[in-house]
C-alpha cells in the first residue's frame, strides 16, 4: 500500500512523495490460524467419515441430503489449500498489493469447513441446524451492533449497549407478561433501551463526561438495578411478572422451502424479520438519505456541520437515543424469543461483543451485522462441538467466541479508523 507524504525539495518547495508501507497484519493472522489447525490435526488425528447434513425432515424440497466426505483426507487437503491463501496474502503485502476481500472470505469457509470436517469424524454435523442457531444467538448482537453504528458514526461512543439489553429484556419481560401481548413487551424493550441512551447523552454530550466511562459506569447500574428488582420484583411474582408471552415462529410460504437457507432465514419469528428490515433501512439511510449524510457529518466534522446549520449536539442526542431505541430490540430477544423469563445478567457480556463487532465492521452496517453473525455462528459452533464430544477441552470451548472476537477484531479487520469525531465533545465557540 502507498499513501502521499510531503516532502521539501532542495530548492525549498514542499511536494508530495509516495510512501509505500507494507501491512502484514492480515497475512500473519492467516498463518496463525493455519499454524493452529495443522498442529491440531497432528496431535489429535480423526479418520473416518464426516458426514454433512443440508437439509431436515421438513423440508419438501431437500429433505434430508446428506454429503460424506472422508475425514482426514479433506481436511489436509483444504489445509494446503489455506497455505496457499497464506501465502498469497503474504506475496500481496510483500508487494505493497491491498489484499483483495475475497481472499479472507474464502479463507474462512475453507477454514471452517476443515474444522468441520475434522470435528465430525464418525458423526453427523447438521449444516441447517448449525447455521439456524447462529442466525438466532445473533440477533441480539445485530441490533446492538446497529445501534453502536449509529451512535459512533454520530460521535458518540456507545459502550452502553450492555445495559440497553438488560433493560430491553427485563422491561420486555414484565410488560408482556403483564398483557400477555409480546408486541407490547417490544414497545416497552424499546423504551428501556432509550433511557439508557438518554442518561448515556445527557451525561457524554450535555455535560461533557467522558463517554466510556458512563458507559462503564451505566452498565454496572442497569446491572445491579435489574438483578435487585428480579430479587424483590420478579421472584415473588414470577407468575404475574415474569412469564412473557413469545413471540411464535412465522414460516413464509414458498421462501420457507428454499433448500438449506429456507428454513434458516425465512421460518423465524418477528423480530428476526424485523432485523432484516431494520439492517436494510440503516444501511440506506446511511448512505442515501438527508439523516444520514447529516449523522456522519456531526460524527467526522462537527465544526464544518455546524457552519452550515446543523445543531451537533441535539442531532447526537437524537441519534443515540435511536441508536438505544434499536439495541432495546435487541435486548427483548432474550425474554421474547430466546428464554421465556428474565434472570439476572442474562445478556452476559453480549454487548460488548456487539460493540467489538461495530469495529470489526469499520462502522458500516452491513459489515457489522456480517460481524455479529460471524460471532453468532462461534458461540453455536461451541455448543456443536461438546455435541459432537471432540477431544478439545471443555474450557476452550467456552473461551471460542471470545477467541474469534479477539482474531477478527486484531486480525482480520486489518487497517481501521473510527469517525474522527468519535468520542470528542463538541463545544459551540
Amino acid at each position: 500500500m502507498s499513501t502521499l507524504a510531503p516532502h521539501a525539495a532542495p530548492d525549498g518547495t514542499i511536494q508530495l512523495a509516495v510512501v509505500k508501507v507494507r501491512h502484514f497484519k492480515l497475512p500473519v493472522t492467516l498463518a496463525i490460524v493455519t499454524v493452529l489447525l495443522g498442529v491440531l490435526y497432528l496431535i489429535a488425528p480423526r479418520s473416518g467419515v464426516s458426514t454433512f447434513l443440508l437439509g431436515d425432515a421438513s423440508s419438501a424440497l431437500l429433505p434430508r441430503g446428506e454429503v460424506a466426505v472422508p475425514t482426514a483426507p479433506t481436511a489436509w487437503i483444504t489445509l494446503a489449500f489455506l497455505v496457499a491463501l497464506t501465502l498469497w496474502a503474504f506475496w500481496d503485502a510483500w508487494g505493497y498489493r491491498r489484499t483483495q476481500v475475497w481472499l479472507p472470505i474464502l479463507f474462512a469457509f475453507l477454514a471452517m469447513f476443515s474444522f468441520l470436517t475434522w470435528a465430525g469424524a464418525g458423526g453427523l454435523v447438521p449444516v441447517t441446524g448449525l447455521l439456524f442457531g447462529a442466525v438466532s444467538l445473533s440477533v441480539p448482537l445485530v441490533f446492538g451492533a446497529l445501534g453502536g453504528v449509529i451512535g459512533e458514526r454520530a460521535g458518540v461512543v456507545n459502550v452502553a449497549i450492555e445495559g440497553q439489553f438488560l433493560l430491553g429484556a427485563f422491561s420486555a419481560a414484565i410488560l408482556a407478561s403483564i398483557t400477555g401481548n409480546p408486541f407490547v413487551g417490544l414497545v416497552g424493550a424499546m423504551i428501556g433501551g432509550v433511557l439508557v441512551a438518554f442518561l448515556l447523552g445527557a451525561f457524554g454530550i450535555k455535560y461533557l463526561v467522558d463517554q466510556v466511562i458512563v458507559g462503564v459506569v451505566l452498565n454496572v447500574l442497569v446491572t445491579g438495578l435489574t438483578g435487585f428488582l428480579y430479587g424483590v420484583l420478579l421472584v415473588p411474582n414470577a407468575a404475574l411478572l415474569n412469564t412473557p408471552t413469545r413471540f411464535s415462529r412465522w414460516e413464509i410460504p414458498l421462501l420457507g422451502d428454499i433448500p438449506v437457507i429456507g428454513p434458516i432465514l425465512f421460518n423465524q419469528t418477528f423480530i428476526v424479520y424485523l432485523m432484516y428490515l431494520t439492517v436494510a433501512a440503516v444501511a440506506w439511510g446511511l448512505y442515501r438519505t438527508r439523516w444520514g449524510l447529516r449523522v456522519r457529518a456531526v460524527g467526522e466534522h462537527p465544526q464544518a456541520a455546524d457552519t452550515v446549520g446543523i445543531r451537533v449536539n441535539a442531532t447526537r442526542f437524537w441519534n443515540v437515543s435511536l441508536a438505544g431505541a434499536i439495541a432495546g430490540i435487541g435486548g427483548a430477544y432474550f425474554t421474547l424469543v430466546s428464554v421465556p423469563a428474565f434472570a439476572k445478567e442474562m445478556t452476559a457480556g453480549l454487548g460488548f461483543i456487539a460493540l467489538a463487532a461495530v469495529i470489526f465492521g469499520r462502522w458500516d452496517p452491513i459489515r457489522a451485522t456480517l460481524a455479529a453473525l460471524l460471532f453468532g455462528f462461534a458461540t453455536n459452533l461451541q455448543n456443536l462441538l461438546t455435541v459432537l464430544k471432540t477431544p478439545i477441552p471443555s474450557e476452550f470451548m467456552l473461551m471460542l467466541p471470545y477467541v474469534v472476537t479477539i482474531l477478527a477484531v486484531a486480525g482480520f479487520a486489518g487497517q481501521i479508523r473510527a469517525p474522527a469525531a468519535d468520542g470528542k465533545h463538541y463545544i459551540k465557540e
